[in-house]
């Protein structure tokens, strides 16, 4: 697995606010959160980028969506609206090297980002 802080988190090495996991997906709470909900959610298995994501990890990769909605639900920002981001790499501000979904809600957020 890989060996970023999202991976140790995954593994259960490093503590984080976790608010869901199951077998292959972990999701848990931005340290440094852009709105009122920020959550990161992360596959299990190390996927550094979007561009390194397989065929057969498109099953898993849906997931991560699915999961993504469940939260904003239970999050209570379901019916306001919920933005999902997925940076790649660093132009893109991709800072740890493990894919990871970004749920942001909880206030009216603009478009384009800052």
């Amino acid at each position: 697995m890989s060996d970023t802080v999202f991976g140790k988190i995954a593994r259960g090495e490093m503590d984080a606010d976790i608010v869901y996991q199951d077998a292959e997906i972990v999701a848990f709470r931005d340290l440094n959160p852009q709105a009122p909900v920020h959550i990161l959610i992360i596959p299990r298995k190390p996927i550094a980028t979007l561009n390194d994501v397989t065929p057969e990890d498109a099953a898993l990769v849906g997931r991560l969506f699915q999961v993504a909605s469940r939260l904003a639900a239970e999050e209570g920002i379901a019916d306001q609206g919920y933005r999902t981001v997925i940076n790649c790499n660093a132009q893109a501000g991709q800072t740890v090297y493990h894919l990871h979904v970004h749920l942001l809600g909880g206030r009216a957020l603009q478009w384009p980002p800052g």
